[in-house]
């Protein structure tokens, strides 16, 4: 990894999951980390409920746009971060890759994409942790 990691969240329609969890690194990481996200089948816009979510904790992503998945993207990642994309995710030598198994948002109401923005915020935290060891007291 270079001296500045960077993680590539990566879901089918780049519209929920990736969102959440691109938004919630660059709020408790800031500029410590490179965040993207991209999607293998990307969709129109981003999630409502996703939004409504974020929102509620105070992070907007109602302006993102869903991206498409690219192997130069993956390629320029230290970490790759899967959530359901399955086989379209390309795989290179060298890079972390990591699965997480989440609930998909899509078609859900707000009560239900609670619990999955929770979820995300949580291993997004623990990915922090492993990226970016504390600095030691002085």
């Amino acid at each position: 990894m270079s001296s500045k990691p960077s993680v590539l969240f990566v879901c089918v329609h780049n519209a929920g999951r990736s969102q959440m969890a691109a938004a919630w690194l660059t709020r408790l990481a800031g500029d410590r980390i490179e965040v993207r996200s991209a999607g293998s089948a990307p969709a129109d816009r981003v999630n409502p409920a996703a939004v409504e979510a974020m929102k509620e904790v105070g992070i907007d992503i109602g302006d993102r746009t869903p991206k498409l998945l690219t192997a130069d993207a993956v390629e320029a990642a230290d970490v790759c971060v899967t959530m359901g994309c399955g086989d379209a995710c390309p795989v290179f030598p060298g890079k972390r890759y990591l699965d997480w198994r989440l609930d998909d948002p899509a078609g859900r109401g707000i009560e239900a994409v609670r619990p999955i923005r929770d979820e995300i915020k949580a291993r997004v935290e623990a990915l922090i942790g492993e990226l970016l060891p504390a600095e030691p007291p002085c």
